[in-house]
């Protein structure tokens, strides 16, 4: 049994990793588009404020994937790598695509899936599951309307201002609104694994009589994403930075702003949502502030389509996985 929870707590650091690595080009694509950071500094940065974020976050994300997406009691090692192995698999598919879409909505697709195999419906937790589908629209649609709250703001703001000027001090800023994305992706999504993890050891008995996180699971999965990122997703980081908007210093840090306070506000609730979604949501606002043309919305409409696919896609591969294991170890 110790060697089968070994190599699930493996498996999951590896979903993180590449949660890191795909959504990487979600904490850098604009810093390094607007060539504030180059793309080696840019990543240690996030990297760096995606390991810190247990530091400002509780663990309500954490929880709310350990016990509220799927009954704890229909947890077993197998629907766990039914549910890695979808989630890795999408990962893996839509990062060859070079489409940004969410790592979390793909863990959750891969949870769904093995449970409907193992229990059927009645072992979804739909109140969690019906939350975390709401805000698959709420999450881009709040970064937009912040993305674009910022932008008028300070654009207002400095309306007298030369550009050069303008350019220089949010040169800067990026700085501070890079660093303020990646904690809140470092706070969301790394929650994500540590549920995963947790629920597995409650399932084997390993956590007692009590779900809980245990502090060794929340250093483990900050130090794979942030591994993650450090390795970037180049091919998404130039869909988002060059393909959805052409973004100046100035919109960088406004786009970043209005995603990072979607992800602060979400995981203050508990509410396991996609940084993509709010990143993405966040530069479709500001690009439009300039002009509606400025979004490049064939590319945006590509990317919405990925972002419904991914719970079902997911949750095919995992169902097929978890089939596959359990007629292998009951044969």
């Amino acid at each position: 049994m110790i060697l089968a929870v070994l190599f699930l707590i493996i498996l999951a650091l590896i979903f993180d990793f590449l949660n890191g690595f795909h959504d990487s080009a979600n904490s850098i694509a604009t810093v390094v588009s607007t060539r504030v950071l180059s793309p080696r500094i840019a990543v240690i940065w996030a990297a760096f404020f995606n390991f810190v974020a247990f530091l400002f976050f509780g663990l309500h994300v954490a929880n709310t994937i350990g016990k509220g997406i799927v009954d704890i009691a229909t947890v077993d090692k197998m629907t766990i790598f039914g549910a890695l192995v979808g989630a890795c698999g999408w990962n893996i598919i839509t990062w060859y695509l070079g489409l940004p879409t969410s790592s979390s909505h793909a863990l959750i697709g891969g949870m769904i899936g093995a449970a409907l195999v193992k229990a059927g419906s009645g072992s979804l937790v739909w109140n969690g599951i019906t939350k975390t589908v709401i805000f698959i629209f709420v999450s881009p649609i709040l970064g937009l309307f912040l993305g674009l709250s910022f932008g008028i703001v300070v654009y207002w703001m400095f309306s007298r201002s030369a550009p050069s000027q303008v350019d220089h001090v949010f040169r800067k800023g990026q700085l501070i609104s890079a660093a303020l994305y990646s904690l809140g992706h470092g706070g969301n999504d790394a929650q994500k694994t540590m549920g995963i993890i947790a629920s597995l050891l409650f399932s084997v008995g390993l956590l007692g009589q009590k779900f809980y996180i245990p502090f060794w699971v929340v250093i483990i999965c900050h130090t794979a994403i942030a591994l993650g990122t450090m390795f970037g997703g180049w091919r998404i980081v130039k869909t988002m930075g060059q393909k959805v908007a052409k973004l100046k210093p100035v919109d960088g840090f406004c786009a970043e702003s209005g995603a990072a306070a979607t992800l602060f506000i979400s995981s203050a609730w508990g509410i396991p949502v996609s940084t993509t979604h709010t990143i993405t949501g966040a530069i479709m606002g500001i690009g439009s502030l300039r002009r509606l043309s400025a979004v490049k919305w064939g590319v945006a409409g590509r990317i919405v389509w990925a972002w419904v696919l991914t719970i079902p896609c997911s949750a095919v591969i995992s169902a097929l996985s978890y089939t596959f294991i359990r007629s292998v170890f009951h044969k």
